[in-house]
Protein backbone atom coordinates (compact mmCIF):
# COMPACT_ATOMS: atom_id res chain seq x y z
CA UNK A 1 0.00 0.00 0.00
CA UNK A 2 1.39 3.10 -0.83
CA UNK A 3 1.62 6.49 1.76
CA UNK A 4 -0.84 8.27 -0.15
CA UNK A 5 -3.26 5.89 -0.48
CA UNK A 6 -2.78 5.20 3.05
CA UNK A 7 -3.37 8.58 4.15
CA UNK A 8 -6.08 9.43 2.05
CA UNK A 9 -8.37 6.37 1.06
CA UNK A 10 -11.62 8.83 1.04
CA UNK A 11 -11.89 10.13 -2.32
CA UNK A 12 -11.46 6.96 -4.25
CA UNK A 13 -14.13 5.49 -1.22
CA UNK A 14 -17.06 8.32 -2.44
CA UNK A 15 -16.44 8.06 -5.89
CA UNK A 16 -17.62 4.25 -5.29
CA UNK A 17 -21.08 5.65 -3.97
CA UNK A 18 -23.67 6.12 -7.12
CA UNK A 19 -26.94 5.84 -6.56
CA UNK A 20 -28.57 3.38 -8.97
CA UNK A 21 -25.09 1.52 -9.78
CA UNK A 22 -24.32 -0.54 -6.21
CA UNK A 23 -20.76 -1.78 -5.15
CA UNK A 24 -20.20 -4.55 -3.11
CA UNK A 25 -18.66 -3.26 0.50
CA UNK A 26 -17.30 -6.52 1.30
CA UNK A 27 -17.71 -7.10 5.49
CA UNK A 28 -14.25 -9.41 6.39
CA UNK A 29 -13.45 -10.30 10.20
CA UNK A 30 -9.58 -10.67 10.15
CA UNK A 31 -6.52 -10.18 7.47
CA UNK A 32 -6.97 -13.54 6.10
CA UNK A 33 -10.80 -12.98 4.78
CA UNK A 34 -9.47 -9.44 3.72
CA UNK A 35 -7.14 -10.68 1.30
CA UNK A 36 -9.13 -12.93 0.18
CA UNK A 37 -12.17 -10.94 -0.93
CA UNK A 38 -9.96 -8.27 -2.35
CA UNK A 39 -8.03 -10.56 -4.32
CA UNK A 40 -11.83 -12.32 -5.81
CA UNK A 41 -12.66 -8.97 -6.92
CA UNK A 42 -13.75 -6.13 -3.76
CA UNK A 43 -13.61 -2.82 -3.98
CA UNK A 44 -14.01 -1.59 -0.76
CA UNK A 45 -13.90 -3.39 2.65
CA UNK A 46 -15.48 -3.00 5.78
CA UNK A 47 -15.42 -4.19 9.10
CA UNK A 48 -18.20 -6.44 10.92
CA UNK A 49 -19.33 -5.48 14.43
CA UNK A 50 -20.70 -9.14 15.19
CA UNK A 51 -18.18 -10.84 13.37
CA UNK A 52 -15.07 -9.11 14.76
CA UNK A 53 -17.20 -10.14 17.90
CA UNK A 54 -17.17 -13.59 16.65
CA UNK A 55 -13.38 -13.91 16.14
CA UNK A 56 -13.14 -12.56 19.66
CA UNK A 57 -15.24 -15.64 21.27
CA UNK A 58 -18.35 -13.08 21.76
CA UNK A 59 -21.69 -12.60 20.83
CA UNK A 60 -22.68 -9.55 18.86
CA UNK A 61 -24.45 -5.99 20.58
CA UNK A 62 -21.59 -3.77 22.22
CA UNK A 63 -19.36 -6.59 23.35
CA UNK A 64 -16.39 -5.35 21.87
CA UNK A 65 -14.30 -2.00 23.13
CA UNK A 66 -13.72 1.23 20.87
CA UNK A 67 -9.96 -0.03 21.46
CA UNK A 68 -10.57 -3.36 20.22
CA UNK A 69 -12.34 -1.92 17.19
CA UNK A 70 -9.42 0.63 16.58
CA UNK A 71 -6.70 -2.17 16.34
CA UNK A 72 -8.87 -4.66 14.52
CA UNK A 73 -9.88 -1.92 11.79
CA UNK A 74 -6.07 -0.59 11.52
CA UNK A 75 -5.24 -4.15 11.13
CA UNK A 76 -7.47 -4.51 7.71
CA UNK A 77 -6.51 -1.00 6.23
CA UNK A 78 -2.74 -2.79 6.54
CA UNK A 79 -3.73 -5.67 5.00
CA UNK A 80 -4.83 -4.68 1.45
CA UNK A 81 -4.22 -1.51 -0.95
CA UNK A 82 -8.54 -0.98 -0.77
CA UNK A 83 -10.33 1.44 1.06
CA UNK A 84 -11.89 0.16 4.33
CA UNK A 85 -15.03 1.43 6.30
CA UNK A 86 -15.67 0.65 9.87
CA UNK A 87 -19.10 -0.51 11.39
CA UNK A 88 -18.61 1.24 14.78
CA UNK A 89 -22.20 0.31 16.48
CA UNK A 90 -22.85 3.24 18.71
CA UNK A 91 -20.08 5.22 18.17
CA UNK A 92 -19.05 3.52 21.32
CA UNK A 93 -21.51 5.70 23.56
CA UNK A 94 -24.03 7.93 24.11
CA UNK A 95 -22.89 11.51 24.03
CA UNK A 96 -22.21 13.24 20.39
CA UNK A 97 -19.17 13.93 22.29
CA UNK A 98 -17.58 10.30 22.06
CA UNK A 99 -19.17 9.82 18.90
CA UNK A 100 -17.02 12.97 17.33
CA UNK A 101 -13.78 11.33 18.92
CA UNK A 102 -15.16 8.14 17.25
CA UNK A 103 -14.62 9.72 14.13
CA UNK A 104 -11.50 11.22 15.19
CA UNK A 105 -9.64 8.16 16.17
CA UNK A 106 -11.03 5.81 13.17
CA UNK A 107 -9.33 8.67 10.83
CA UNK A 108 -6.24 7.98 12.75
CA UNK A 109 -6.70 4.54 12.47
CA UNK A 110 -6.64 4.99 8.47
CA UNK A 111 -9.94 4.53 7.53
CA UNK A 112 -11.89 5.76 4.83
CA UNK A 113 -15.11 6.39 6.76
CA UNK A 114 -17.41 5.02 9.54
CA UNK A 115 -21.13 3.93 10.43
CA UNK A 116 -22.57 5.02 13.51
CA UNK A 117 -25.70 3.60 14.33
CA UNK A 118 -28.54 5.42 16.97
CA UNK A 119 -28.89 2.08 19.06
CA UNK A 120 -28.48 2.37 22.81
CA UNK A 121 -25.80 -0.17 22.89
CA UNK A 122 -26.00 -2.80 24.78
CA UNK A 123 -29.28 -3.12 24.63
CA UNK A 124 -31.57 -2.91 21.81
CA UNK A 125 -33.62 0.27 21.90
CA UNK A 126 -33.14 3.33 20.07
CA UNK A 127 -31.71 6.84 21.37
CA UNK A 128 -34.58 9.37 20.96
CA UNK A 129 -34.57 11.16 17.21
CA UNK A 130 -33.20 14.32 18.46
CA UNK A 131 -30.44 13.09 20.54
CA UNK A 132 -29.72 10.80 17.46
CA UNK A 133 -29.67 13.32 15.08
CA UNK A 134 -27.11 15.68 17.67
CA UNK A 135 -25.01 12.24 17.53
CA UNK A 136 -24.77 12.65 14.02
CA UNK A 137 -24.25 16.16 13.76
CA UNK A 138 -21.12 15.75 16.00
CA UNK A 139 -19.70 13.71 13.98
CA UNK A 140 -20.18 15.03 11.13
CA UNK A 141 -18.41 18.71 12.65
CA UNK A 142 -15.45 16.01 13.70
CA UNK A 143 -15.10 14.24 9.92
CA UNK A 144 -15.36 17.92 8.15
CA UNK A 145 -12.30 18.78 10.33
CA UNK A 146 -10.31 16.24 9.34
CA UNK A 147 -7.20 16.65 6.80
CA UNK A 148 -8.57 14.19 4.51
CA UNK A 149 -11.79 12.97 3.25
CA UNK A 150 -13.83 10.97 4.80
CA UNK A 151 -16.85 8.76 4.55
CA UNK A 152 -19.65 9.48 7.77
CA UNK A 153 -22.66 7.06 7.21
CA UNK A 154 -25.86 7.07 9.81
CA UNK A 155 -27.42 4.47 10.23
CA UNK A 156 -31.21 4.00 11.81
CA UNK A 157 -31.73 0.62 13.00
CA UNK A 158 -34.72 0.90 14.78
CA UNK A 159 -37.15 -1.04 12.08
CA UNK A 160 -34.29 -4.11 12.57
CA UNK A 161 -34.45 -4.39 16.35
CA UNK A 162 -38.48 -3.21 16.24
CA UNK A 163 -37.53 0.06 18.15
CA UNK A 164 -39.78 1.95 15.77
CA UNK A 165 -41.60 1.84 12.16
CA UNK A 166 -40.28 3.02 8.67
CA UNK A 167 -42.34 6.29 9.01
CA UNK A 168 -39.88 7.08 12.13
CA UNK A 169 -36.88 5.14 9.53
CA UNK A 170 -37.81 7.71 7.32
CA UNK A 171 -37.51 11.12 9.27
CA UNK A 172 -34.27 9.79 10.81
CA UNK A 173 -32.38 9.03 7.79
CA UNK A 174 -33.88 12.76 6.13
CA UNK A 175 -32.67 14.37 9.59
CA UNK A 176 -29.07 12.52 9.39
CA UNK A 177 -28.69 14.01 5.78
CA UNK A 178 -29.48 17.03 6.52
CA UNK A 179 -27.19 17.47 9.00
CA UNK A 180 -24.74 16.03 6.68
CA UNK A 181 -24.07 12.56 6.68
CA UNK A 182 -22.65 11.39 3.54
CA UNK A 183 -24.84 8.15 3.29
CA UNK A 184 -27.69 6.93 4.70
CA UNK A 185 -28.58 3.39 5.56
CA UNK A 186 -31.95 1.72 7.05
CA UNK A 187 -30.75 -2.36 7.59
CA UNK A 188 -33.64 -4.63 6.54
CA UNK A 189 -37.00 -2.66 6.14
CA UNK A 190 -39.78 -4.99 6.08
CA UNK A 191 -39.85 -5.19 2.24
CA UNK A 192 -37.76 -4.38 -1.23
CA UNK A 193 -40.32 -1.02 -1.69
CA UNK A 194 -39.18 0.54 1.35
CA UNK A 195 -35.96 0.18 0.68
CA UNK A 196 -36.97 2.55 -3.00
CA UNK A 197 -39.03 4.70 -0.72
CA UNK A 198 -35.89 5.13 1.17
CA UNK A 199 -33.75 6.34 -1.89
CA UNK A 200 -36.61 8.10 -3.17
CA UNK A 201 -36.69 10.26 -0.01
CA UNK A 202 -33.11 10.89 0.69
CA UNK A 203 -30.84 13.34 -1.58
CA UNK A 204 -27.44 11.52 -0.08
CA UNK A 205 -26.44 7.87 -1.07
CA UNK A 206 -28.43 5.35 0.60
CA UNK A 207 -26.64 1.61 2.05
CA UNK A 208 -28.67 -1.69 1.95
CA UNK A 209 -27.47 -4.87 3.75
CA UNK A 210 -27.72 -8.24 1.27
CA UNK A 211 -28.86 -10.40 4.44
CA UNK A 212 -31.92 -12.55 5.30
CA UNK A 213 -34.26 -11.95 2.59
CA UNK A 214 -32.80 -9.16 0.75
CA UNK A 215 -30.02 -11.85 0.14
CA UNK A 216 -32.32 -13.25 -2.47
CA UNK A 217 -32.26 -9.87 -4.47
CA UNK A 218 -29.43 -9.50 -6.99
CA UNK A 219 -27.00 -6.63 -7.81
CA UNK A 220 -29.14 -5.50 -10.48
CA UNK A 221 -32.39 -5.33 -8.15
CA UNK A 222 -30.64 -3.35 -5.63
CA UNK A 223 -29.35 -1.09 -8.34
CA UNK A 224 -33.07 -0.87 -9.85
CA UNK A 225 -34.22 0.39 -6.23
CA UNK A 226 -31.69 3.10 -6.19
CA UNK A 227 -29.50 1.87 -3.78
CA UNK A 228 -25.99 2.84 -3.86
CA UNK A 229 -23.66 0.65 -1.56
CA UNK A 230 -24.57 -3.15 -0.62
CA UNK A 231 -23.14 -4.70 2.61
CA UNK A 232 -23.21 -7.62 3.82
CA UNK A 233 -22.54 -7.33 7.70
CA UNK A 234 -22.13 -10.32 9.50
CA UNK A 235 -23.76 -12.81 6.60
CA UNK A 236 -20.90 -13.89 4.77
CA UNK A 237 -19.09 -14.83 8.47
CA UNK A 238 -22.00 -16.92 9.08
CA UNK A 239 -22.02 -18.72 6.35
CA UNK A 240 -18.34 -19.43 7.52
CA UNK A 241 -19.61 -20.74 10.94
CA UNK A 242 -22.52 -22.74 9.20
CA UNK A 243 -19.71 -24.50 7.66
CA UNK A 244 -18.22 -25.05 10.97
CA UNK A 245 -21.00 -26.07 12.23
CA UNK A 246 -22.33 -28.52 9.92
CA UNK A 247 -18.56 -30.27 9.88
CA UNK A 248 -18.76 -30.60 13.45
CA UNK A 249 -22.61 -31.98 13.59
CA UNK A 250 -21.38 -34.92 10.74
CA UNK A 251 -18.01 -35.61 12.39
CA UNK A 252 -18.71 -35.44 16.20
CA UNK A 253 -22.28 -36.65 15.60
CA UNK A 254 -21.82 -38.99 12.54
CA UNK A 255 -18.24 -40.01 12.25
CA UNK A 256 -18.47 -38.58 8.91
CA UNK A 257 -15.93 -36.43 7.43
CA UNK A 258 -17.44 -36.03 4.20
CA UNK A 259 -18.04 -32.01 4.40
CA UNK A 260 -13.93 -31.52 5.10
CA UNK A 261 -14.14 -32.85 1.18
CA UNK A 262 -15.75 -29.10 0.44
CA UNK A 263 -13.36 -27.14 1.16
CA UNK A 264 -11.13 -25.27 -1.38
CA UNK A 265 -7.55 -26.68 -2.54
CA UNK A 266 -4.82 -25.20 -0.04
CA UNK A 267 -2.93 -23.95 -3.35
CA UNK A 268 -5.76 -22.01 -4.05
CA UNK A 269 -6.18 -20.08 -0.52
CA UNK A 270 -2.45 -19.60 -0.98
CA UNK A 271 -2.57 -17.66 -4.05
CA UNK A 272 -5.44 -15.29 -3.33
CA UNK A 273 -3.86 -14.86 0.24
CA UNK A 274 -0.07 -13.78 -0.93
CA UNK A 275 -1.10 -11.91 -4.07
CA UNK A 276 -0.53 -8.60 -1.68
CA UNK A 277 2.35 -9.72 -0.34
CA UNK A 278 3.03 -7.96 3.06
CA UNK A 279 1.64 -4.80 3.82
Amino acid sequence: MTAARRHDPGPAFRALHRAGAPFVLANAWDRGSARMLAALGAEALATSSAAHAFTLGRPDGGTVSRDEALAHAADLVAATPLPVSGDFENGFGPAPETCADTVRLAAEAGLAGISIEDTDLPGDGAYGRTHAVDRIRAAVVAARALPRDFVLVARADGVMTGSYGMDEALARVRAFAEAGADCVYVPLPPAPEDLARITAAISVPVNALAAGPFARLSRADFARLGVARISLGSALARVTHRAIRDAARAMFGEGSFLPLTEGMPGGEVDALLSRFGEQ
